[in-house]
C-alpha cells in the first residue's frame, strides 16, 4: 500500500500542533496502544544508548499506558516539572519516507521546538523517526524514537519538549 506523502506531513504537523495547543486527548489519539515512545541518551562515548531495558535513556514508554499517565499528570496539576505549562512551538522539517511495509511507513523527520516558561526559552532540536500505522482511515504513530542533539539540557524533559 503506497502512502500520501502530503497525508504524511499532515499527520506529523497535526501532532506538532495538539502539543502546541495543549491538546491532551487529541494527541494522545495520534499513537497506537501498543506504541513505543523512546528518546535514549547519549553515553560517555558520544554514542547513542542502544536498549531501553538495559542503558539510560531520557525518556521511555512502551506502550500507550505511560503517555496516559503523564498526560494526566500534567492535566490534573500533578506534575510540579510542567506547572506552569510552558509555551512551545513545535517546528517539522525535513520529512522523508525511509520505508513501507503493507500497513506500516517509517519516515524520519527533523524537529526544533521552542520552549518557553518562567521568562526563559529553551531550544530543542534532534531527529525523530517515526513508524506509522494504518488504522482505518489514520496514520497511527506505532513506534517512535527521539534522538535529542542538546548538548546542554537545564530542566527535565517531557513530552511536549519534542
Amino acid at each position: 500500500m503506497s502512502y500520501d506523502y502530503l497525508t504524511i506531513c499532515a499527520t506529523l504537523y497535526q501532532e506538532a500542533r495538539f502539543l502546541d495547543d495543549r491538546q491532551w486527548d487529541e494527541w494522545l489519539a495520534c499513537y497506537a496502544d501498543d506504541v513505543v515512545y523512546w528518546m535514549p541518551a547519549w553515553d560517555d562515548d558520544d554514542e547513542l544508548t542502544a536498549d531501553p531495558h538495559s542503558q539510560i535513556s531520557l525518556m521511555y514508554y512502551p506502550d500507550r499506558g505511560g503517555l496516559e499517565d503523564r498526560v494526566f499528570r500534567i492535566k490534573t496539576e500533578r506534575s510540579g516539572a510542567s506547572m506552569p505549562e510552558p509555551r512551545t512551538s513545535h517546528n517539522v522539517t525535513n520529512v522523508e519516507v525511509l520505508g513501507e511495509r503493507e500497513h506500516e511507513i517509517d519516515v524520519r523527520y527533523n524537529f526544533n521546538t521552542l520552549n518557553h516558561r518562567y521568562r526563559f526559552t529553551d531550544q530543542f532540536f534532534g531527529t525523530i523517526y517515526v513508524t506509522f500505522r494504518k488504522v482505518d482511515d489514520r496514520l497511527l504513530i506505532a513506534k517512535k524514537k527521539i534522538v535529542l542533539k542538546n548538548d546542554y539540557i537545564r530542566q527535565v524533559l517531557d513530552v511536549y519538549h519534542v
